[in-house]
């Protein structure tokens, strides 16, 4: 048996990334600032009270006030992990949602994707795809070599969404945090820098103007795109 097989493939040409506080990632649908409680704050809680169910498998939240919402984002921003973004959908003209690195550790070269919340109008658009990108790129341009997602088990539409957005299913953590007074399971999920440059590429043919018609409908899914790069599918979907 040899040493790789026996103690692991050595790592080559590798060296600790930096942390992120990139202030802005910009793409053609989506554009993603630092969160600021004075800068965002105020927009994000309007476009989050169209919809209280996306607040229920997040850890935080509901606000009922935007003073509660604004005192929130001051204390999450005080940090350095996580790091949220603020997420502009370019369509709407709008801050519709916020996203954040977190779990970060640069000497392993893993970071996490998570505290997703993306109001009603956000959800389903390029500009909430493209923030995941844009998110995913920079980690791995960076130099990270794990990029996982986790969520908790029963919430079918996070799960469905790491799937599509080409992180392969690791399995379920069982008792695994105790959220908002009830047991939560955990899903993972990751996709590793080897599978960077595929992923690439599936998003770049996804989000290519050929593939929407007229309406904005999407002719080639990007959930199909991911499906070759993706080692283990989630048996639960």
């Amino acid at each position: 048996m040899s040493d790789e097989m026996r103690l692991g493939k050595v790592v080559k040409g590798w060296s600790v990334p930096v942390r992120p506080a990139e202030p802005v990632l910009l793409g053609k649908y989506a554009r993603l600032e630092l969160l600021s409680a004075d800068a965002h704050a105020a927009e994000i809680h309007r476009a989050n009270s169209v919809d209280d169910a996306i607040w229920d498998f997040l850890p935080y939240g509901p606000f009922t006030s935007a003073a509660g919402y604004h005192r929130w984002v001051r204390d999450v921003t005080a940090g350095n992990d996580p790091v949220f973004y603020a997420v502009k959908n370019l369509e709407s003209g709008h801050f519709e949602g916020v996203a954040s690195f977190l779990r970060i550790n640069p000497e392993a070269g893993s970071i996490e994707v998570g505290n997703i919340n993306f109001a009603k109008p956000l959800q389903r658009s390029r500009a909430a795809s493209e923030a995941m990108f844009l998110m995913m790129q920079w980690a791995y341009e960076a130099g990270y070599r794990r990029y996982e997602w986790k969520c908790n088990a029963l919430n079918k539409g996070s799960r469905r969404a790491a799937e599509r957005l080409g992180f392969s299913y690791e399995g379920v953590f069982r008792q695994a945090a105790i959220a908002k007074g009830r047991n939560r399971d955990t899903a993972w999920y990751a996709s590793i820098d080897s599978e960077w440059p595929a992923l690439k590429s599936a998003f770049s043919t996804w989000f290519a103007p050929e593939n929407f018609d007229a309406g904005g409908k999407q002719k080639e899914s990007l959930s199909d795109l991911t499906r070759l790069v993706r080692v283990v599918d989630d048996p639960a979907l």
